[in-house]
């Protein structure tokens, strides 16, 4: 593959990632620096950590992982999603609510359920003739620059519309786990 290659392919990966972010961003009423960071930190590692995962898995394991990758994603991002929603509805203050938004098990949850497609694209990278050290760091670090921004965004949109927000945002991830399940089980193709 090409480095342009690479580059799309890390643009796109990311983007359900960005999607989480904004989502995190939106549901957190006072989101800081730290929280864009150590979301940044949490999406782009993983993206950068599944493929090459993937990657050293080859193809002993490829018809397993596309088998069930859609299947854990659209689990884990409705569980997520359903759980901001009720969120939406509960009253707390600021502060605990944004530590419980940037919750390391949070966090952890999320990463996993919006790379689990990269894990695929390791897979993919082991039939082709890819660089993986360059194209996980490529990922890696495209993902982290959405997901920071992704933070900032959804914080900026967040602030103004608090508990509509947070209901959207959850909406938008069963939205994006269902996407995945679709396009995977080729019912819809967006």
């Amino acid at each position: 593959m090409e480095l342009w290659e690479i580059m799309f392919l890390a643009a796109g990966v990311s983007m359900d990632a960005f999607a989480a972010a904004i989502c995190k961003g939106m549901s957190a009423r006072d989101a800081e620096n730290k929280h864009s960071l150590l979301t940044g930190i949490f999406f782009g590692g993983f993206q950068a950590f599944m493929p090459l995962a993937g990657y050293f898995l080859g193809k002993s394991f490829s018809g397993y992982i596309t088998t069930f990758d859609h299947w854990i994603s659209f689990a884990l991002l409705f569980i997520i999603g359903a759980k901001m929603i009720r969120e939406s509805r509960d009253s707390k203050d600021e502060e605990s609510h944004c530590d419980e938004v940037f919750s390391l098990k949070s966090l952890t949850i999320l990463a996993i359920a919006t790379s689990i497609d990269a894990l695929a694209v390791g897979v993919t990278f082991a039939f082709l003739d890819v660089s993986i050290i360059p194209s996980v760091t490529i990922i890696g670090v495209t993902t982290f620059l959405f997901s920071y921004f992704g933070v900032r965004i959804g914080t900026a949109l967040g602030s103004r519309m608090q508990t509509l927000a947070e209901l959207f945002g959850g909406a938008i991830l069963i939205f994006i786990g269902l996407r995945i399940l679709l396009t995977h089980l080729n019912i819809v193709s967006f």
